[in-house]
C-alpha cells in the first residue's frame, strides 16, 4: 500500500500540474489548432515546469540545500517553491503571449498565485500541502474551461475528484501533511483559480 501511495503522489505532483492544465485546454477546446500550434505551448511548458524543476532540485541536494525529495522542513521547501514561482512567471509572460491563449494565460497566473501565497505561508511557518494546491488549481480550472465551451465533461470532473480524494489520501497515510495542511492547500489551489475567473469566462 505505501509503494502504491508514493507512486500516486509522483504521478500528482504539482510539477505536473501546469503541463496538465495546458493538455487538458488543448483537449476541450473546440478551436481549430495544428499539431504545431499545440506543441509550441506543450513542449516549452512541460520543459519549464517539469524537467528544469527536477534539475534544480538535484542541483539543490547537491549542494545540500535540500536533503530529500520530501523536502521534510520549512527551510527546504522555500527554494524549490521560489525557482518554480520564476518559471510560471517565465511561462505566462515569455512563452504563452507568442501564441496567445487566454484561458491559458490566466491558469498560469492563477498558478502563479497560488505558488506564491504557498511561500508565503512557508514563511509564516506554515506548511500546506503544495500537492492539494496543484490538484485544486486543476479541479477549478477545468469545471471553468467546461463552462467556457460548453463542453460536457462530467466524466473527466469525476476521475479528478477521485484522484484528488487520493492525493490527499495518500499525503495522510505517508505522514506528509495532516488534514489542516490538506484543506489549507486545497483552498489555496481552487481560491487562487476563482480570483482569475472574472477576467476570462
Amino acid at each position: 500500500m505505501r509503494s502504491f501511495l508514493t507512486l500516486i503522489s509522483y504521478i500528482f505532483h504539482p510539477i505536473v500540474i501546469p503541463t496538465a492544465g495546458t493538455v487538458a485546454y488543448f483537449i476541450i477546446t473546440p478551436r481549430f489548432s495544428t499539431p504545431a500550434f499545440e506543441s509550441s505551448n506543450i513542449l516549452p511548458i512541460f520543459i519549464l515546469t517539469v524537467v528544469i524543476p527536477i534539475v534544480s532540485f538535484l542541483i539543490l541536494k547537491n549542494i545540500g540545500l535540500v536533503s530529500s525529495v520530501a523536502l521534510p522542513s520549512l527551510k527546504e521547501r522555500r527554494y524549490p517553491l521560489l525557482i518554480y514561482i520564476v518559471l510560471l512567471f517565465m511561462v505566462a509572460y515569455k512563452i504563452i503571449p507568442n501564441n496567445f491563449t487566454i484561458e491559458l494565460y490566466y491558469y498560469f497566473i492563477g498558478l502563479i498565485g497560488a505558488a506564491t501565497t504557498s511561500l508565503i505561508l512557508l514563511f509564516l511557518n506554515f506548511k500546506s500541502s503544495i500537492h492539494l494546491t496543484g490538484m485544486g488549481s486543476l479541479l477549478m480550472y477545468l469545471p471553468c474551461l467546461s463552462i467556457h465551451f460548453e463542453m460536457n465533461i462530467t466524466i473527466a470532473l469525476s476521475i479528478l475528484i477521485f484522484c484528488t480524494g487520493l492525493v490527499a489520501s495518500a499525503r495522510i497515510y505517508l505522514r506528509a501533511h495532516n488534514t489542516t495542511e490538506l484543506i489549507i492547500g486545497l483552498f489555496v489551489g481552487m481560491f487562487s483559480q476563482i480570483l482569475t475567473i472574472k477576467l476570462w469566462l
